[in-house]
């Protein structure tokens, strides 16, 4: 994969480890800079269009092609429902840090 240039949340303090995004041709993908196991998960940027509008709207995005598992104080684990073994996982704070960020519209250039 070539070289790709990730954005995270302005609301991420700097030197923080967050959810990053970047994009390719024809694809979206996410990590947490601090995953220790350096999963990145690619979908199309409809797919994280349609993530985007399920976390703005405050409902789980769980219908569409991408899951959200997170549970009461545990770690929470982003997938595509096709591809569930790869998995970006991180922890409440920095998902909410995350999602302030798609609130804000953040990262709405990355999808279609």
């Amino acid at each position: 994969m070539t070289q790709l240039a990730w954005q995270k949340s302005t609301y991420c303090a700097q030197g923080d480890s967050c959810v990053h995004v970047a994009a390719t041709p024809g694809a979206v993908h996410l990590t947490e800079s601090s995953d220790p196991t350096g999963s990145i998960l690619t979908v199309t940027p409809t797919t994280f269009g349609a993530l985007l509008t399920a976390l703005k709207s405050d409902s789980r995005p769980s219908a569409a092609e991408v899951t959200v598992d997170a549970p009461t104080g545990g770690t929470v684990r982003v997938h595509a429902t096709g591809a569930p073994e790869t998995a970006v996982t991180t922890d409440h704070h920095k998902w909410e840090t995350f999602v302030r960020g798609v609130r804000a519209a953040e990262f709405d250039h990355f999808a279609s």
